[in-house]
């Protein structure tokens, strides 16, 4: 059976994170050390077969997604760890990295529900498109009471709150909370937005960009595995079918990973403190997938009103500069983003090309996503 393993590994305490120019030596080092490994010897020479890796590298260390075939999730999971711990050993460099973290993650509840139900009529379809359907889906409140709806909502909603700390780019006032909270305009409490309600707005982007990330992962394994684009692909996507439907043939495996990359890069400055603005285009269409994971999130737990929902509006409206990427978006404006019209109407440039360059000489893109020079769009 094939097994996604997340690892998690760590710069040594102490150390200072490393700038891009070490980040993508490390992202060398990593999938170098990986590409030398003929096999993996599991558990009592239990044979696993490495598939695929994907690596993903952050100032304070990486993110890895290994695909593996094993025959039991221990398996893979402490085959995964020991051939990490090779890879880090053998590196000079990278010898005092630590992995922090390695495990297949499975959501409990859905879990459960498909060992119960593995044998009988209420099987997980074979269709992988009719799983990803119904794994989007709310688990439903079993008879007897055996899952409580409100009572895991309530637990989500604790931990978003906990997670909002988390987001140190931007204070309470850049989800619409007053700076002053005396009484002002009428508002009983004094505020535009409600503190909590930008908490949980807060906690609940953190939230979403693990899951963001996690099915980016799958996106760019299942485009790799099939070797195809988007607008060909056959196997189920999570979220690069809603990037802009006019580019979908331009959607391959490098172009994949070039965005998943972008996405850690951004939502690591997020949540290191070192955000200003949004650096490219596909910054931009990269939030717009965020701000559409936190909002389905919050509404599968039953989380969404309106407090929240302002949140989450007043954080867009403040983190982006404008809202020309959503003509992306518009079929019937197709190639105006390229076009002298475009200039005159004041449209950014958004040609395809031109997506992972940064937008003025005083920002930046992640060394693993930025245009080669001689290919650099025009």
């Amino acid at each position: 059976m094939t097994y996604v393993v997340t690892v998690d590994i760590c710069i040594s305490e102490g150390t200072p994170e490393m700038d891009p120019l070490q980040r993508a030596g490390a992202v060398a080092l990593i999938e170098s050390g990986f590409a030398s490994v003929d096999g993996i010897d599991g558990p009592d020479g239990m044979e696993v077969e490495l598939l695929d890796t994907i690596v993903g590298v952050y100032p304070g260390g990486a993110l890895l997604k290994v695909f593996v075939d094993a025959e039991a999730l221990e398996f893979a999971e402490d085959a995964v760890r020991d051939v990490v711990s090779e890879v880090l050993r053998r590196s000079e460099l990278l010898a005092d990295w630590t992995v922090e973290r390695c495990e297949v993650e499975l959501h409990p509840e859905l879990t459960q529900e498909s060992l119960a139900a593995a044998d009988g009529p209420d099987g997980p379809p074979d269709d992988p498109a009719a799983r990803k359907a119904r794994h989007a889906e709310p688990p439903a409140a079993a008879e007897g009471g055996e899952y409580d709806a409100q009572a895991k909502a309530e637990e989500v909603r604790a931990r978003m709150l906990v997670l909002a700390d988390e987001l140190r780019s931007f204070p309470p006032v850049m989800f619409g909370v007053r700076d002053d909270p005396g009484e002002e305009d009428g508002d009983d409490y004094g505020f535009a937005v409600a503190p909590e309600d930008a908490m949980l707005a807060a906690g609940a982007l953190i939230y979403a960009t693990d899951v963001l990330i996690d099915e980016l992962f799958e996106d760019v394994h299942t485009l790799e595995q099939e070797g195809t684009n988007v607008g060909e692909c056959d196997g189920p996507l999570w979220h690069l079918e809603d990037l802009p439907e006019r580019y979908v043939l331009q959607y391959d495996t490098r172009f994949a990973r070039r965005f998943l990359v972008t996405v850690i890069a951004m939502t690591t400055r997020f949540t290191n403190g070192s955000f200003d603005q949004l650096s490219c285009v596909a910054e931009e269409l990269a939030l717009r997938l965020l701000l559409g994971q936190t909002t389905v999130t919050l509404e599968l737990f039953g989380l969404v009103d309106d407090g929240v929902s302002n949140a989450l509006e007043v954080f867009a409206d403040n983190v982006y500069e404008d809202m020309d990427h959503e003509w992306l978006y518009d079929g019937s404006m197709d190639g105006i983003d390229e076009s002298a019209v475009g200039s005159a109407l004041g449209i950014a440039p958004m040609a395809f090309g031109a997506w992972f360059t940064p937008f003025n000489p005083g920002r930046h893109v992640h060394p693993s996503a930025a245009d080669e020079p001689d290919t650099a769009a025009v």
